[in-house]
Order: C-alpha cells, then sequence, then structure tokens
C-alpha cells in the first residue's frame, strides 16, 4: 500500500502575500541601507569623524540623565536673538511631546531684532526653517544651512537679493548666522546628524527676536518696534508658534499666506 500524501499549492492570494512581504521587506532593508549611507557619508570627513569620538559618549550619558532615548530620533532647534540662546528639544516619534535636552549660548549677534529682507543687511532671519546642509568643513568650523529665504522670505524680502547662506556654525565670528563656538556645534551636528540617519528629512530650526516669557526680552522688544508697525505685526506672527510649543510641546504646521504672513493651525 503506498503512503498517502498530498501536494500543497498556494493560492493566488498567497502569492500575492509573498509579493506584498518581499517588496515590503525591500523597502525597509532599502530605507535603512539609505538612512546609514547618510550616517557614514558625514563620517567621511575626518573633522565629523573626530567630532564624534570626543562628544558621543558624552552625549549619550547626558541623554541618560535626561531620561532620553540615544540616539535621537527627532530634533527641534530654537533660537532666540536678543537673549543669545539655541535650545536642543527632542522625541522618538510623533505622538512624543519633545523634551529639552540643552540650552547653548549664542555668542554673537550681528544686526539688530527685526527678520532679514536683504542681501548685506547683517541681520539674523526670523522666523520658521529647515536644517537644509550638513557642512562639515565649514569656515567655521562646521555648519547645519538653514533654507533661507523661505516662502515667506520670498515674498517680502528683496526680490532679486534677499540673501543666503544662513547658519548654524562654530566660531564667534557672524555677519547673519547664529554662531554657537567649536565644541557646542560639534555636539548639534551630531544631533542633528543622528535625526536624519533616523529618518527625519525635516528638521526644523524656528529664530524668535526674543524669548516672548521673560519680561525684560517683551520689554526690549516693545522698545525696538514702538514706531515700527510693521515689525509689531510681524513679531506678534510668529509668536504664535512659540506659544503653541509652550503649551502643547508639539510644533504645529505652519503655512504662508499670499500676503507672505505665516499661518497656525
Amino acid at each position: 500500500m503506498k503512503a498517502a500524501f498530498s501536494v500543497y499549492y498556494p493560492s493566488p492570494l498567497t502569492f500575492a502575500s509573498m509579493k506584498f512581504l518581499f517588496i515590503a521587506l525591500g523597502a525597509i532593508i532599502f530605507n535603512d541601507v539609505a538612512a546609514q549611507g547618510f550616517l557614514q557619508e558625514q563620517k567621511e570627513s575626518a573633522r565629523v569623524v573626530a567630532a564624534f569620538k570626543s562628544k558621543e559618549d558624552t552625549l549619550r550619558n547626558q541623554f541618560v540623565q535626561h531620561g532620553l532615548q540615544w540616539p535621537p530620533k527627532q530634533v527641534y532647534l530654537r533660537s532666540f536673538k536678543y537673549d543669545s540662546q539655541l535650545e536642543v528639544w527632542v522625541r522618538n516619534n510623533n505622538k512624543d511631546q519633545f523634551k529639552l535636552f540643552k540650552t547653548y549660548k549664542v555668542c554673537a549677534l550681528s544686526g539688530a531684532l527685526g527678520p532679514k529682507r536683504i542681501e548685506g543687511d547683517y541681520q539674523v532671519p526670523e522666523g520658521f526653517y529647515n536644517i537644509n546642509e550638513f557642512k562639515p568643513y565649514s569656515e567655521y568650523h562646521m555648519a547645519l544651512g538653514l533654507n533661507y529665504p523661505n516662502a515667506s522670505d520670498n515674498l517680502l524680502s528683496d526680490s532679486l537679493k534677499p540673501g543666503s547662506d544662513i547658519y548654524i556654525h562654530g566660531s564667534c565670528i557672524t555677519v547673519g548666522c547664529i554662531p554657537i563656538k567649536d565644541d557646542p556645534i560639534e555636539e548639534v551636528y551630531i544631533l542633528a546628524t543622528h535625526a536624519k540617519n533616523n529618518g527625519q528629512d525635516f528638521i526644523p530650526i524656528h529664530v524668535f527676536p526674543v524669548r516672548y516669557n521673560v519680561p525684560k526680552s517683551v520689554d526690549y522688544l516693545l522698545k525696538v518696534s514702538k514706531d515700527d508697525k510693521y515689525y509689531q505685526k510681524f513679531a506678534i506672527n510668529i509668536k504664535e508658534v512659540f506659544d503653541y510649543f509652550e503649551y502643547n510641546k508639539k510644533l504645529p504646521i505652519i503655512t504662508v499666506n499670499s500676503k507672505g504672513e505665516y499661518v497656525v493651525f
């Protein structure tokens, strides 16, 4: 008597499921390789390698002390011109609130309070930007570029020469950038590199004239803008984002209307 046996033929649904599985796995592998590729690309720079070697362990320990998960998944930067501060906030995913990791001193400021509107005005921009360039061999040690001019600036700034090349960088010299010296920029650069490596393509950097919750700073802003109705309106407009973040520890959706004004949702 021959032994009974059966042959299993996968159904079309099974083949479709297998195809989907292979595609999904391929996408995961591709994305992981692409992300790791950015980190490896940065580490082709001897300056970046040296920064990681001297700073990464310390940053990891500081994250543990703050109850934060290393390496950072998402980073948010905000700077205050009059208060000379650059904050770094981090979180693990879109559902979490941001937590403050560290506040760095901005060591020099060119220009005055108010947005940048033309090339050569020495102004530090005010508004809402994102990091669009990692520059390991900057003239000012290392640098992270801001996407100035943004959509609002393109409407409100000089149409031919709005200016460009705005960075957070090392050293303590500026003609419109945000300098924080060499050691701090290495830390911020590492944090931003890890965030991008973990899939955060859009790293926001918000630049405010003052800390709106510090009376002395607000008084100075009122003094500077007392004869400038346009700047008063602009300062109130961007304060909406500051207030939203202070209350929610999350970022709002920000768009720009036809007048170049920021619209917050």
